[in-house]
Protein backbone atom coordinates (compact mmCIF):
# COMPACT_ATOMS: atom_id res chain seq x y z
CA UNK A 1 0.00 0.00 0.00
CA UNK A 2 3.09 2.63 1.04
CA UNK A 3 4.81 1.56 -2.08
CA UNK A 4 1.16 1.87 -4.52
CA UNK A 5 0.79 5.93 -2.78
CA UNK A 6 4.53 6.52 -3.25
CA UNK A 7 4.06 5.75 -7.11
CA UNK A 8 0.44 7.82 -7.07
CA UNK A 9 2.64 10.90 -5.60
CA UNK A 10 5.36 10.64 -8.11
CA UNK A 11 2.77 10.37 -10.88
CA UNK A 12 1.42 13.26 -9.48
CA UNK A 13 4.55 15.69 -9.49
CA UNK A 14 5.84 14.46 -12.60
CA UNK A 15 1.90 15.74 -14.31
CA UNK A 16 2.61 18.87 -12.17
CA UNK A 17 5.82 20.05 -13.23
CA UNK A 18 4.60 19.06 -17.12
CA UNK A 19 1.84 21.23 -16.73
CA UNK A 20 4.18 24.12 -15.31
CA UNK A 21 5.46 24.52 -18.75
CA UNK A 22 4.54 28.18 -19.40
CA UNK A 23 3.11 29.70 -22.69
CA UNK A 24 6.29 31.45 -24.44
CA UNK A 25 5.71 33.56 -27.59
CA UNK A 26 5.59 31.92 -30.48
CA UNK A 27 3.52 29.97 -33.16
CA UNK A 28 1.78 26.28 -32.81
CA UNK A 29 0.10 24.72 -30.32
CA UNK A 30 1.74 26.31 -27.29
CA UNK A 31 5.19 27.46 -26.05
CA UNK A 32 6.53 25.84 -22.94
CA UNK A 33 9.21 27.48 -21.06
CA UNK A 34 11.56 24.52 -21.52
CA UNK A 35 11.18 22.73 -18.53
CA UNK A 36 13.05 24.16 -15.02
CA UNK A 37 15.95 26.22 -14.60
CA UNK A 38 19.53 24.52 -15.22
CA UNK A 39 21.73 25.02 -12.08
CA UNK A 40 23.63 28.78 -12.25
CA UNK A 41 27.57 27.92 -14.45
CA UNK A 42 29.30 30.81 -13.30
CA UNK A 43 28.54 34.40 -11.48
CA UNK A 44 29.77 36.02 -14.82
CA UNK A 45 26.83 33.85 -16.66
CA UNK A 46 23.93 36.03 -17.87
CA UNK A 47 20.95 35.79 -15.19
CA UNK A 48 18.41 34.79 -17.24
CA UNK A 49 20.68 31.89 -18.58
CA UNK A 50 19.24 28.38 -18.68
CA UNK A 51 19.15 24.94 -20.51
CA UNK A 52 16.04 23.64 -19.13
CA UNK A 53 14.73 19.81 -18.80
CA UNK A 54 13.11 17.77 -21.65
CA UNK A 55 9.69 18.92 -22.46
CA UNK A 56 6.77 17.61 -24.80
CA UNK A 57 4.68 19.42 -26.88
CA UNK A 58 2.08 17.96 -29.17
CA UNK A 59 2.96 14.34 -28.38
CA UNK A 60 6.63 15.18 -29.23
CA UNK A 61 9.77 15.61 -26.83
CA UNK A 62 12.52 18.10 -27.18
CA UNK A 63 15.68 17.83 -25.48
CA UNK A 64 17.24 21.39 -24.69
CA UNK A 65 21.16 21.28 -24.39
CA UNK A 66 24.47 23.60 -25.36
CA UNK A 67 25.32 23.91 -28.51
CA UNK A 68 27.74 26.60 -29.14
CA UNK A 69 28.77 25.43 -32.75
CA UNK A 70 25.41 24.94 -34.08
CA UNK A 71 24.87 25.49 -37.78
CA UNK A 72 21.38 24.09 -39.43
CA UNK A 73 19.16 25.12 -42.71
CA UNK A 74 15.28 24.95 -42.74
CA UNK A 75 12.65 26.78 -42.58
CA UNK A 76 12.15 30.07 -40.57
CA UNK A 77 8.85 31.80 -39.68
CA UNK A 78 7.85 34.69 -36.98
CA UNK A 79 5.83 35.99 -34.23
CA UNK A 80 5.17 38.69 -32.87
CA UNK A 81 1.64 41.08 -31.41
CA UNK A 82 -0.10 38.26 -29.64
CA UNK A 83 2.59 37.46 -27.09
CA UNK A 84 4.38 41.33 -27.20
CA UNK A 85 5.26 42.04 -23.68
CA UNK A 86 4.15 38.43 -22.19
CA UNK A 87 6.95 36.25 -20.66
CA UNK A 88 10.00 34.75 -22.74
CA UNK A 89 11.15 30.91 -21.93
CA UNK A 90 14.14 31.93 -20.23
CA UNK A 91 12.03 34.88 -18.02
CA UNK A 92 12.74 37.64 -19.85
CA UNK A 93 10.16 40.07 -21.61
CA UNK A 94 9.25 39.57 -25.07
CA UNK A 95 9.87 42.79 -27.68
CA UNK A 96 8.35 42.52 -30.87
CA UNK A 97 10.47 45.34 -32.17
CA UNK A 98 13.52 43.53 -30.45
CA UNK A 99 16.24 41.45 -32.86
CA UNK A 100 14.96 37.99 -30.82
CA UNK A 101 14.49 34.65 -31.98
CA UNK A 102 12.78 31.62 -31.08
CA UNK A 103 14.52 27.78 -30.55
CA UNK A 104 13.59 24.64 -29.72
CA UNK A 105 16.12 23.50 -28.17
CA UNK A 106 19.45 25.91 -27.95
CA UNK A 107 20.46 27.65 -24.24
CA UNK A 108 19.09 30.78 -23.67
CA UNK A 109 19.78 33.15 -24.69
CA UNK A 110 22.19 32.26 -26.86
CA UNK A 111 23.45 34.90 -30.20
CA UNK A 112 23.49 33.45 -33.53
CA UNK A 113 23.51 35.08 -37.23
CA UNK A 114 20.13 34.24 -39.17
CA UNK A 115 20.73 34.45 -42.94
CA UNK A 116 18.06 34.55 -45.52
CA UNK A 117 19.06 32.46 -48.29
CA UNK A 118 16.52 33.57 -50.47
CA UNK A 119 17.56 37.51 -50.22
CA UNK A 120 21.18 36.36 -48.91
CA UNK A 121 20.50 39.76 -45.91
CA UNK A 122 21.72 38.68 -42.84
CA UNK A 123 21.18 39.52 -39.20
CA UNK A 124 22.70 38.78 -35.80
CA UNK A 125 19.50 37.74 -33.23
CA UNK A 126 19.56 37.06 -29.60
CA UNK A 127 17.87 33.81 -29.04
CA UNK A 128 15.71 34.02 -25.69
CA UNK A 129 12.37 32.14 -26.37
CA UNK A 130 11.39 28.09 -27.08
CA UNK A 131 9.86 27.31 -30.30
CA UNK A 132 8.34 27.04 -33.18
CA UNK A 133 6.34 23.96 -32.16
CA UNK A 134 5.29 23.59 -35.70
CA UNK A 135 7.11 20.91 -37.68
CA UNK A 136 9.50 21.91 -40.35
CA UNK A 137 10.68 25.32 -38.76
CA UNK A 138 13.80 25.48 -37.02
CA UNK A 139 13.71 29.35 -35.87
CA UNK A 140 11.18 31.61 -34.78
CA UNK A 141 11.61 35.21 -35.35
CA UNK A 142 10.43 38.53 -33.53
CA UNK A 143 8.85 40.50 -36.17
CA UNK A 144 11.86 43.35 -35.82
CA UNK A 145 14.22 40.29 -36.85
CA UNK A 146 11.79 39.17 -40.01
CA UNK A 147 11.47 42.62 -41.00
CA UNK A 148 15.14 43.20 -40.98
CA UNK A 149 15.35 39.68 -43.18
CA UNK A 150 12.71 40.90 -45.48
CA UNK A 151 10.32 37.94 -44.90
CA UNK A 152 7.54 39.60 -42.81
CA UNK A 153 5.19 39.61 -45.70
CA UNK A 154 5.92 36.41 -46.94
CA UNK A 155 5.47 34.69 -43.56
CA UNK A 156 8.84 32.11 -44.18
CA UNK A 157 12.15 32.06 -45.47
CA UNK A 158 14.54 29.54 -46.26
CA UNK A 159 17.49 30.19 -43.39
CA UNK A 160 20.58 29.46 -42.20
CA UNK A 161 21.04 29.89 -38.60
CA UNK A 162 24.84 29.75 -36.50
CA UNK A 163 25.65 30.29 -33.36
CA UNK A 164 28.63 32.58 -32.45
CA UNK A 165 30.33 30.86 -30.46
CA UNK A 166 32.40 33.17 -28.58
CA UNK A 167 29.51 35.62 -27.63
CA UNK A 168 26.92 32.99 -26.68
CA UNK A 169 29.89 31.17 -24.27
CA UNK A 170 30.29 34.90 -22.88
CA UNK A 171 26.33 34.34 -21.99
CA UNK A 172 26.54 30.87 -20.37
CA UNK A 173 29.51 32.62 -18.44
CA UNK A 174 32.20 30.58 -19.95
CA UNK A 175 33.98 33.23 -21.25
CA UNK A 176 34.56 36.29 -19.73
CA UNK A 177 33.20 39.84 -20.08
CA UNK A 178 33.92 42.97 -20.31
CA UNK A 179 33.54 44.56 -16.94
CA UNK A 180 32.92 48.21 -18.54
CA UNK A 181 30.20 46.67 -21.07
CA UNK A 182 27.94 45.69 -18.62
CA UNK A 183 28.95 41.65 -19.36
CA UNK A 184 27.30 42.19 -23.01
CA UNK A 185 28.66 39.84 -25.94
CA UNK A 186 30.78 41.43 -27.94
CA UNK A 187 31.77 40.52 -31.94
CA UNK A 188 34.53 41.47 -33.70
CA UNK A 189 33.32 43.85 -37.10
CA UNK A 190 34.87 42.03 -40.25
CA UNK A 191 38.43 42.24 -40.54
CA UNK A 192 40.15 43.87 -43.29
CA UNK A 193 40.48 41.72 -46.81
CA UNK A 194 43.20 41.90 -49.71
CA UNK A 195 46.71 43.45 -49.08
CA UNK A 196 48.02 46.04 -47.53
CA UNK A 197 50.69 48.11 -48.77
CA UNK A 198 52.11 50.87 -46.87
CA UNK A 199 54.26 53.92 -48.49
CA UNK A 200 55.77 57.06 -46.88
CA UNK A 201 53.75 60.40 -46.79
CA UNK A 202 55.44 64.34 -46.72
CA UNK A 203 54.74 65.63 -43.42
CA UNK A 204 51.62 68.38 -42.83
CA UNK A 205 52.75 71.81 -43.19
CA UNK A 206 52.39 72.59 -39.67
CA UNK A 207 54.52 69.32 -38.32
CA UNK A 208 57.57 70.46 -40.92
CA UNK A 209 59.27 72.91 -38.79
CA UNK A 210 59.31 70.65 -35.99
CA UNK A 211 62.33 69.87 -34.99
CA UNK A 212 63.72 66.34 -36.62
CA UNK A 213 64.34 63.36 -34.54
CA UNK A 214 67.76 62.38 -33.97
CA UNK A 215 68.99 59.54 -35.66
CA UNK A 216 69.70 55.77 -33.89
CA UNK A 217 72.69 55.26 -30.96
CA UNK A 218 75.45 52.61 -33.11
CA UNK A 219 74.71 49.22 -31.81
CA UNK A 220 77.31 47.89 -28.84
CA UNK A 221 76.55 52.37 -27.68
CA UNK A 222 75.76 53.18 -24.31
CA UNK A 223 72.88 54.84 -25.47
CA UNK A 224 72.12 52.00 -27.68
CA UNK A 225 71.87 49.42 -24.61
CA UNK A 226 69.66 51.80 -22.48
CA UNK A 227 67.49 52.07 -25.53
CA UNK A 228 66.89 48.22 -25.84
CA UNK A 229 66.37 48.03 -22.53
CA UNK A 230 63.27 49.51 -22.88
CA UNK A 231 59.85 47.66 -23.17
CA UNK A 232 58.88 47.06 -26.87
CA UNK A 233 55.51 48.67 -27.71
CA UNK A 234 53.08 46.49 -28.86
CA UNK A 235 51.76 46.90 -32.63
CA UNK A 236 48.31 48.49 -33.01
CA UNK A 237 45.85 45.36 -33.90
CA UNK A 238 44.57 46.04 -37.52
CA UNK A 239 41.00 44.54 -36.78
CA UNK A 240 38.31 47.42 -35.19
CA UNK A 241 37.73 46.78 -31.96
CA UNK A 242 34.51 44.45 -30.99
CA UNK A 243 31.48 46.28 -30.69
CA UNK A 244 28.47 45.30 -27.80
CA UNK A 245 25.41 43.44 -28.88
CA UNK A 246 23.31 45.54 -26.43
CA UNK A 247 19.47 45.42 -27.51
CA UNK A 248 20.03 48.55 -28.69
CA UNK A 249 22.84 47.19 -30.55
CA UNK A 250 20.67 44.63 -32.47
CA UNK A 251 17.76 46.65 -33.30
CA UNK A 252 19.50 49.24 -34.92
CA UNK A 253 22.53 47.08 -36.79
CA UNK A 254 23.06 47.81 -40.58
CA UNK A 255 21.84 44.27 -42.36
CA UNK A 256 24.71 42.57 -44.20
CA UNK A 257 24.17 41.28 -47.58
CA UNK A 258 25.42 37.92 -48.40
CA UNK A 259 25.78 36.41 -52.21
CA UNK A 260 22.47 34.29 -53.18
CA UNK A 261 22.77 30.75 -54.37
CA UNK A 262 20.45 28.85 -55.64
CA UNK A 263 19.25 26.62 -53.03
CA UNK A 264 16.78 23.19 -52.74
CA UNK A 265 14.15 21.90 -50.15
CA UNK A 266 14.51 18.02 -48.68
CA UNK A 267 12.82 16.62 -46.02
CA UNK A 268 15.62 14.72 -44.33
CA UNK A 269 14.08 11.44 -42.73
CA UNK A 270 17.34 10.03 -40.97
CA UNK A 271 21.05 10.11 -40.81
CA UNK A 272 22.68 7.01 -39.98
CA UNK A 273 27.01 5.85 -39.37
CA UNK A 274 25.67 2.76 -41.26
CA UNK A 275 25.35 2.97 -44.92
CA UNK A 276 22.65 -0.47 -44.76
CA UNK A 277 20.93 1.37 -42.07
CA UNK A 278 20.34 4.64 -44.74
CA UNK A 279 19.63 2.24 -47.28
CA UNK A 280 16.97 0.09 -45.06
CA UNK A 281 15.02 3.56 -44.69
CA UNK A 282 15.48 5.13 -48.21
CA UNK A 283 13.94 1.56 -49.31
CA UNK A 284 10.61 1.82 -47.18
CA UNK A 285 10.39 5.46 -47.98
CA UNK A 286 10.59 5.21 -51.57
CA UNK A 287 6.60 5.00 -51.86
CA UNK A 288 6.86 8.53 -50.40
CA UNK A 289 9.05 10.21 -53.21
CA UNK A 290 12.42 10.80 -54.86
CA UNK A 291 14.28 8.96 -51.20
CA UNK A 292 18.51 9.01 -51.88
CA UNK A 293 21.48 8.86 -49.45
CA UNK A 294 23.80 11.78 -49.45
CA UNK A 295 26.80 10.97 -47.98
CA UNK A 296 27.97 13.52 -45.46
CA UNK A 297 30.99 14.48 -42.42
CA UNK A 298 30.14 15.75 -39.28
CA UNK A 299 32.82 16.74 -36.92
CA UNK A 300 34.91 13.96 -38.43
CA UNK A 301 32.60 11.34 -39.05
CA UNK A 302 30.75 10.28 -41.98
CA UNK A 303 27.18 9.56 -41.95
CA UNK A 304 24.69 8.98 -44.27
CA UNK A 305 21.35 10.72 -44.60
CA UNK A 306 18.18 10.01 -45.75
CA UNK A 307 16.65 12.55 -47.84
CA UNK A 308 13.55 12.96 -50.24
CA UNK A 309 13.78 15.56 -53.12
CA UNK A 310 13.98 18.65 -53.87
CA UNK A 311 10.52 19.92 -53.09
CA UNK A 312 9.35 22.66 -54.74
CA UNK A 313 7.80 25.07 -52.00
CA UNK A 314 7.47 24.83 -48.40
CA UNK A 315 4.16 23.71 -48.70
CA UNK A 316 5.19 20.84 -50.64
CA UNK A 317 7.73 20.35 -47.96
CA UNK A 318 5.60 20.54 -45.04
CA UNK A 319 2.85 17.91 -46.73
CA UNK A 320 6.24 15.82 -47.33
CA UNK A 321 7.33 16.13 -43.84
CA UNK A 322 3.72 15.09 -42.39
CA UNK A 323 4.07 11.62 -44.99
CA UNK A 324 7.16 11.06 -43.58
CA UNK A 325 6.34 11.39 -39.83
CA UNK A 326 3.27 9.24 -40.32
CA UNK A 327 5.33 6.52 -41.51
CA UNK A 328 7.65 6.63 -38.09
CA UNK A 329 10.01 9.10 -38.88
CA UNK A 330 9.10 11.27 -35.73
CA UNK A 331 12.49 13.24 -35.91
CA UNK A 332 12.11 13.86 -39.52
CA UNK A 333 12.82 17.86 -40.49
CA UNK A 334 13.11 20.05 -43.63
CA UNK A 335 16.49 21.33 -44.31
CA UNK A 336 17.88 23.11 -47.04
CA UNK A 337 21.13 22.37 -49.04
Amino acid sequence: MRTARRARGLTLVIASGLLALGGCAGSGPSRPSGGGDAPAISSSASPNYKIGKPYQVGGVWYYPQEDFDYDETGIASWYGPDFHAKATANGEVFDQDAVTAAHKTLQLPCIARVTNLENGRSIIVRINDRGPFVNGRIIDLSRKSAQLLGMEGKGTAKVRVQVLNEESRVLAGKLPADSNNNNEPKVAEAAPRGSVSAETLPPPPAARSAPQAEPLPPPGSASSQVASAQPAQPAPSARPQPVALTPAALAGQQVTTEPVHATNLFVQAGSFGRHDNALRLSARLSGLGNAQIQQATVQGRTVFRVRLGPIASVEDADRMLAAVVAAGQADARVVVD
